[in-house]
């Protein structure tokens, strides 16, 4: 089908959204340090005395504000996010906070350990490589603390526990720590698992594109095979219509002509099933409109099955151009024919349009979905019939609704019976763009000229 995305596509589009998130996340935890930053500064500086180079330390927490509002700006769209500018991201995080530390004691300060903050989002985040060059730039930066740091004029009290200044912040950066690594990694995981969760229904959405690919493959080489059968029949039958044998008795010329209809439907069949495999579908791809192709469809539904009754509504208002597709309109045979399998003395098919989708909703009065079945709607041989090989007129309809970009829901009704709703935007069936602007209201005023619309019940 048309304007069905590659799965390959739709996977790399989620791990683009899976970075960004991340990035996101490191955004926020940027905001979290500056702030922390500037709290601990206020503290150290004017709550215990402790003589800070503050304009120093000012100037790279304004750098650091500033980085963050351009990276803000920068991901605030859709964008991929390489392991690269991760990395970049954490290598900024880890040079600010390697010169904030340079200023205010090196590696005597308590803060030191948030290096192994950065190297766990390092794990988290990064291709092994990166993460491994990360443990390297912090053990470094450590080291050169050590040899280069200014070291703070800090008494020797750390025997007084608690109250030692060199102790609380040893217990602040552990808390800190601890805080911020619950936080993020869960979050970070959080976006990983559904990541994964979501590749799993790309796996199997694979999966089931690959089935409809072998089912395709095989009912084309059926439908050739059975082409030249059904034509010498189509001849053997049209010659007994004109032999007196048959012309002189009612009765069997009544039947050698059902017998005819019966051959016809299954070459139409036949052409239909080559048509939806690609073959000689630029000679018959016909031009129409979406409220001409929806009541043939249902015109011909209705006089090639063994309904008793068929109510039939039609709400679209809007007659928009559309070309006439053999793939919506067999999935539209099969939800009716579930339905009538069901239900066979009434069926229900009801079009309308809900701002810039159709909406088709088939009904029917029998027994309706089992729960087990209502949980996996769509999912090949789940049927209650008891046959070998059942249960795959849905399956098919949701994959097609799905390659158009629409969706299937379905539900038991409280009176009895089920309703299977198809919804399908109607820029994936029309020849002309659907304006989102163009609302239901505007159907409805279309509808209110136009007091009785299109309804047929037999």
């Amino acid at each position: 089908m048309p304007g069905a995305p590659p799965v390959r596509h739709v996977a790399a589009a989620f791990n683009d959204a899976t970075g960004l998130k991340n990035m996101q996340q490191l955004i926020q935890l940027r905001w979290m340090a500056t702030y922390g930053q500037l709290v601990t500064i206020a503290v150290v500086h004017f709550g215990f005395g402790i003589r800070l180079p503050i304009e120093n330390m000012l100037t790279l927490l304004a750098l650091l504000l500033a980085f963050n509002l351009a990276s803000q700006w920068r991901w605030r769209r859709d964008r991929q996010v390489r392991n690269a500018e991760l990395f970049v991201a954490l290598l900024v995080d880890v040079g600010m906070l390697t010169a904030q530390l340079y200023l205010s004691g090196g590696a005597t300060n308590p803060f030191v350990f948030l290096y192994l903050l950065q190297v766990t989002l390092a794990a988290v985040l990064l291709k092994p490589w990166s993460t491994w060059t990360m443990v390297g730039i912090t053990a470094l930066c450590f080291a050169g603390l050590a040899v280069f740091g200014r070291p703070l004029a800090l008494p020797p009290d750390h025997d007084r526990g608690l109250a030692s200044p060199y102790i609380q912040g040893m217990l602040i950066c552990f808390a800190l720590n601890a805080a911020l690594l619950v936080i993020f990694i869960t979050r970070i995981g959080k976006n990983l698992r559904e990541r994964d969760a979501h590749l799993a229904d790309l796996r199997q959405r694979a999966a089931e594109e690959e089935h409809i690919v072998r089912m395709g493959l095989l009912a084309s080489g059926a439908a050739h095979e059975l082409g030249t059968p059904l034509a010498t029949l189509a001849v053997i039958l049209g010659d007994w219509c004109r032999m007196p044998f048959f012309t002189s008795d009612p009765e069997l010329h009544q039947e050698v002509s059902e017998m005819q209809a019966q051959v016809q439907r299954c070459k139409t069949i036949v052409s239909g099933i080559l048509l939806s495999a690609g073959e000689a579908r630029g000679e018959s791809s016909v031009e129409t409109t979406l409220c001409t192709f929806m009541d043939e469809l249902a015109r011909e539904w209705r006089a090639t099955r063994p309904v008793v009754r068929f109510s039939y509504e039609n709400h679209v208002g809007d007659d928009l151009p559309m070309v006439a597709d053999p793939a919506l309109k067999q999935m539209v045979g099969n939800l009716l024919d579930n339905a009538l399998e069901a239900s066979p003395r009434w069926t229900g098919l009801a079009i309308t349009r809900d701002a810039d989708a159709l909406m088709l909703r088939v009904t029917d009065e029998g027994p309706g979905f089992a729960p087990a079945m209502l949980a996996q709607i769509g999912k090949p041989y789940q049927s209650s019939k008891g046959r070998p090989g059942s249960g795959l007129g849905l399956f098919l309809v949701v994959n097609v609704a799905r390659t158009l970009g629409g969706t299937v829901t379905a539900h038991n009704r409280p009176e009895g019976g089920a309703v299977v709703t198809v919804r399908l935007p109607l820029e994936a069936i029309t020849l002309e763009p659907v304006d989102a602007a163009d609302t239901l209201d505007e159907a409805e005023d279309t509808a209110s000229k136009e007091p009785h619309a299109r309804r047929t019940a037999d």
